[in-house]
């Protein structure tokens, strides 16, 4: 299924029933597409304007780079869906089914890649957005801080995502590797997200 296909109220609606898809990750996905997007805005109101020819080269590039992180966080909406499911299969496997345990964490190793690209997306998207807020219009600067502040979100929900997974698995040295690049990027970006939100907040 295309999620991406669905129109905004389909996707709520679908998100809001009992399937177990599009879940956390997929919405984390969804919110760091939509935080990139406003930064891409203050770049296409910006640039052509004589006032930022300076910086026009660079908030230019961020574009295009804007534009490739949306499309890969919205193809991120469908694969995390789509890595879901052999873990949600797995669970219902016989718990002294031979070989149910080297299954299961195969499952869980897949499910946590999906929100761990999604988090270290949602960590560009935050550094982006601080480049789009500082060089932008600054009648955009609101939605620089909009975008932040979704992308904070989209960052921790992704975390989340990533733990539940790692917090079954049984190769321990492996989850632990994983839950501690979450958490030395988590409180950086978290805490620049929020910088970014209050800077734009003070001006008003």
């Amino acid at each position: 299924m295309d999620y991406t296909a669905f129109t905004v109220r389909g996707f709520v609606d679908e998100t809001a029933s009992p399937a177990p898809v599009p879940g956390g990750g997929g919405v984390s996905a969804l919110a760091g597409a939509l935080a990139i997007s406003l930064g891409d805005m203050v770049g296409e109101l910006t640039v052509g304007k004589k006032k930022y020819a300076g910086v026009e080269g660079l908030l230019r590039s961020l574009m295009a780079r804007s534009i490739e992180i949306k499309e890969r966080l919205l193809q991120l909406i469908n694969e995390d869906a789509e890595n879901f499911a052999p873990l949600a299969e797995a669970y219902a496997v016989p718990k002294d089914a031979p070989g149910r345990d080297e299954l299961l964490e195969q499952c869980l190793k897949t499910a946590a890649k999906g929100p761990q690209e999604i988090f270290d997306l949602c960590c560009e998207v935050i550094d982006i957005l601080e480049i789009f807020g500082e060089n932008g219009s600054t009648l955009m600067i609101s939605d620089a801080a909009t975008g932040a502040s979704l992308a904070r979100g989209a960052l921790m929900g992704a975390a989340v995502n990533v733990k539940v997974n790692t917090r079954l698995m049984k190769d321990r040295a492996y989850a632990e590797k994983v839950e501690a690049g979450i958490d030395a990027k988590l409180s950086v970006y978290e805490e620049k997200a929020n910088v970014i939100f209050e800077k734009v907040w003070q001006r008003f």
